[in-house]
């Protein structure tokens, strides 16, 4: 019974979550972890906590808790990466995005990776992105349509 029910809170938080009301899913959330604290529920109340009440170092280190407990869940990736993007640490919220994507494909990651805008590589490789030679071809090839 307490795994039907700590499951059923798990369910009801990920739809607040969906939905946007970040209270609720806190809510639920909170009392999940009061039934088991799963890396599950521990990852997505860090995210929660994060979002709503700003401790985002304490976010973090219980997300990076629940990778350690559970490695190989693309979840804590993508709710840690979340955090870093909260913190305004975008190139290590990228980092960790991509590092979740190598596990697993999961379109949850892909889709912050595309609203965030991620940047292609440089056409030559070799030379600076901010080199004149890789803007010009960058935006030639972007033109005709090659990348």
């Amino acid at each position: 019974m307490p795994q039907d029910n700590l499951n059923d809170l798990i369910r009801k938080g990920v739809s607040a979550l969906d939905k946007g009301n970040m209270v609720m899913a806190l809510v639920h959330f909170e009392a999940a972890a009061k039934i088991e604290e799963t890396p599950t529920v521990r990852s997505y109340l860090a995210y929660c906590l994060a979002k709503e009440q700003r401790q985002l170092q304490d976010a973090a280190a219980m997300c990076m808790q629940a990778m350690q407990k559970e490695q190989g869940n693309t979840l804590h990736y993508l709710n840690l990466g979340r955090i870093y993007l909260l913190a305004g640490q975008k190139v290590k919220a990228i980092r960790t995005f991509r590092k979740g994507l190598k596990l697993k494909r999961d379109q949850r990651i892909i889709n912050e990776l595309k609203e965030l805008g991620v940047r292609s590589q440089p056409v030559l490789t070799s030379l600076d992105r901010n080199h004149p030679l890789n803007k010009h071809l960058g935006k030639l090839l972007k033109k005709i349509g090659m990348r």
